[in-house]
């Protein structure tokens, strides 16, 4: 037990797990966090919108594999290099978000939480629910409800 919370205060902070996608770092709320796996067997789904890239089995769950490079815009990666994914569940389904390199899990304050910053690219600032500073790079703090919805939207349909 830490002095503030011997004290009958709680710090106020968040975990994050911390992820990479095309040289951006980004931070997934812990608590939004299932799995963290190497992606095998991704069946393609016909028709489905580019950022879809496929359904996978994750023990015995199906769950749709969201490629956030596509997602977030940005170019694909060379073939056959290896990826991983972080199991998210949003409305009662399992996705799990292909990223470039999984991170470590990092406690930052709730006070050194900023808004997104007005040069943050558009496609990144949409899925953002704000930013914190780092020693040397920004994590972009996603907001998983907002990145999974036109997946939710296409699944619905």
């Amino acid at each position: 037990m830490s002095v503030s919370e011997e004290n009958g205060q709680q710090e106020n902070g968040q975990e994050y797990v911390t992820a990479t996608v095309g040289g951006q770092l980004f931070g997934i709320p812990i608590n939004r966090v299932q799995d963290v796996f190497a992606p095998d067997r991704l069946t393609r789904v016909p028709l489905a919108p580019p950022e879809i890239a496929g359904l996978l089995n994750l023990r015995g769950r199906i769950v749709t594999a969201i490629d956030m490079r596509r997602r977030l815009g940005l170019e694909a990666l060379a073939a056959g290099s290896q990826r991983m994914a972080v199991g998210v569940e949003c409305r009662g389904e399992s996705y799990g978000l292909l990223i470039d390199v999984i991170g470590e899990v990092l406690k930052l304050s709730d006070s050194s939480r900023e808004d997104n910053p007005i040069n943050l690219d558009p496609e990144i600032a949409h899925v953002s629910a704000g930013v914190h500073r780092l020693d040397n790079e920004l994590l972009v703090i996603l907001d998983v409800e907002r990145l999974l919805e036109s997946a939710v939207r296409v699944e619905a349909a």
